[in-house]
């Protein structure tokens, strides 16, 4: 398919459609065009020249980009991250602590996604390779990446999602890149999903980290799937609405002993109204079940409720 142009959304910041697995409007990148250029989020390995070719439209030069940041490692939010590193090669590699290692060493990240994934790594995601551990800088909790010109992306760990997930709020624009942490938000029907998947799901944890964002009191969403959202209040209780839901309703299925399958056909069964503008659009329906799949986020909420059933 032929790639987007980037979408300018004010205050320098540019929307990049990655087109992951061939899709449209799914995963984004994002370029501030700042003093120091920085791109937040790569997309996935095989979305990578895609996203070179839509900087170099822009103007960005391999020598430009400053900084590549990414809220967290998995593969549809940083899988691209070595072929950007290696295309600008002036470029620091930014990602919180937890993470860190896997971007340098990728071989087990890479080899547990293959084994949930199996062959759509070839398909959507492709290879994470390594970045020299020389140009990787690990953020704390709260910590800042430097924009220029006394601009910052101040960094707010947000575990829930994934315990490496950091919010980026931008000092000039007041934007705050989600990533994964406030759950799925689909422009088309104008709706959150919950994004949940194993190993790391935690619903407290998720939750305090949405409140974490609603105290950073933020004028825009930047959803990394996918786009931006200006009513910021009505979107994070959706988010919070969606999780509580999810978990309930899973919650419920393995009380009554159903397996996957079955737990994720009760699921969808009584989600089916809420999500009707989903659902009754199959090429919808079918790009998001890619993105983000009701039986991966069934499997994470059973697996956290595995564990807060064995925790003292």
């Amino acid at each position: 398919m032929e790639t987007p142009p980037a979408v300018s959304l004010g205050g320098d910041v540019h929307l990049i459609d990655t087109c992951m697995g061939g899709f449209d409007g799914i995963t984004a990148a994002y370029l501030i065009r700042s003093e120091r250029p920085a791109l937040v989020e790569t997309g996935a390995a095989l979305s990578a020249d895609r996203v070179v070719q839509t900087l170099a439209a822009l103007g960005v030069r391999a020598q430009d980009l400053a900084t590549i940041v990414v809220t967290h490692i998995h593969l549809d939010h940083a899988g691209g991250v070595g072929d950007l590193a290696e295309a600008f090669p002036n470029a620091e590699v930014v990602v919180h602590q937890r993470g860190a290692r896997h971007l340098v060493s990728p071989e087990r990240l890479v080899a547990s996604a293959r084994r949930v994934y199996g062959t759509v790594m070839d398909t959507v995601f492709g290879e994470l390779l390594p970045t020299p551990a020389e140009r990787v800088r690990a953020l704390d909790d709260i910590d800042a990446v430097d924009l220029g010109g006394g601009r910052q992306l101040r960094s707010h760990w947000s575990p829930g999602h994934a315990s490496h997930h950091v919010g980026l709020l931008d000092s000039h624009t007041n934007d705050l890149y989600v990533g994964d942490a406030a759950g799925i938000y689909v422009p088309e029907a104008d709706l959150v999903k919950p994004a949940t998947p194993p190993p790391d799901f935690d619903l407290p944890v998720a939750l305090a980290s949405i409140e974490t964002f609603r105290q950073l009191r933020p004028d825009r969403l930047l959803f990394s799937h996918y786009g931006p959202v200006t009513a910021v209040e009505e979107t994070l209780a959706a988010s919070i609405e969606e999780l509580e839901l999810w978990v309930e309703l899973t919650q419920d299925a393995r009380q009554q002993g159903l397996d996957l399958d079955h737990a994720v056909a009760a699921v969808r069964d009584r989600t089916r109204e809420r999500y009707a503008t989903l659902t009754d659009d199959p090429a919808l329906k079918a790009k998001h079940e890619v993105l983000n799949s009701d039986a991966a986020n069934v499997s994470g909420i059973l697996r956290y409720l595995d564990r807060i059933d064995v925790a003292p």
